[in-house]
């Protein structure tokens, strides 16, 4: 019982960590695709910063409490999400930068 709520727990922080990496990839895209990476002024890099550093530090939370639950029981299983996760963080990130160029830079 107590591994199906730790899951519970790691599987809330997963879904916060893919809104983050949603929206780190949303404000990523604006200065990305006007080639002004490293002419950001101080809110585009705060927006980016922290939504980067928000979904390490989330998914990071969320693998451990999930090696927690499943490192020691099933290894094998664990590597296996731990890659997908990092998978869909980066496909989360690609989905937000793709919405915020369909509609933000098509205006």
């Amino acid at each position: 019982m107590e591994r199906w709520i730790i899951r519970g727990v790691a599987a809330l922080c997963a879904v916060g960590g893919f809104g983050l990496a949603w929206a780190f990839g949303a404000f990523a895209v604006i200065p990305l695709r006007g080639g002004r990476v490293f002419q950001m002024n101080g809110t585009e890099i705060q927006l980016v910063a922290i939504s980067f550093v928000g979904t390490a530090v989330v998914g990071w939370g969320a693998l451990h409490l999930l090696g927690l639950a499943d490192r020691e029981t099933s290894p094998r299983a664990y590597r296996l999400l731990r890659v997908g996760y990092g998978a869909a963080l980066a496909a989360a990130a690609a989905a937000g930068a793709t919405w915020s160029a369909a509609r933000v830079l098509a205006a």
